[in-house]
């Protein structure tokens, strides 16, 4: 008995460390539209994208490939700066709905909205010009949509949100 025992713990075991390794769900409340980590956070920014919703065009640099094209513009609608804590997107391609997809660091946000230091002056407009999407051949053509979200905080420590949506579309126009 202690031996049927010992090999059914010794098979649980590898199941409870994969239930631990694995990351926690982006999105639990399906009631809600936004993802957990966006929930109750105040609205200090306007995030939007440009075209959108965006189609594939053929990649002239990369033969056979394509190219979803576009521009994120996010801009500060707090009366002081904000300092910027985490850029990032969730992605909706399947019916799991919100997955987490990227994540960027405040510097790596510097760089690429050219915002010196993540610093988010008051109503000044900051541009990731080629915030594109990639595909090797025509296989990888799949629509989807990905909610882009910049959290930053003020002076006083307070956190705000600004999100928006980008429609990916699967077809060449």
């Amino acid at each position: 008995m202690k031996t049927v025992l010992l090999l059914a713990l010794l098979a649980a075991a590898p199941l409870a460390l994969l239930a631990q390794a694995s990351p926690p769900a982006a999105w639990t409340d399906h009631r809600r539209a936004l993802p957990d980590k966006l929930r109750q956070v105040p609205v200090g920014l306007t995030l939007w994208h440009t075209p959108n919703p965006v189609y594939p065009a053929p990649n002239f640099a990369r033969p056979g490939g394509f190219v979803w094209e576009h521009a994120t513009l996010i801009r500060s609608e707090a009366s002081e700066p904000l300092t910027v804590v985490e850029c990032g997107s969730f992605i909706w391609y399947s019916e799991a709905g919100w997955q987490a997809n990227l994540h960027q660091t405040p510097a790596e946000f510097a760089d690429l909205f050219h915002c010196p230091g993540g610093r988010l002056l008051p109503g000044a407009t900051y541009t990731f010009a080629h915030n594109n999407r990639y595909a090797d051949n025509a296989r990888q053509l799949y629509g989807g949509d990905a909610l882009w979200y910049i959290l930053a905080r003020d002076p006083a420590g307070k956190l705000y949100k600004g999100f928006g949506l980008i429609e990916t579309e699967a077809t060449v126009r």
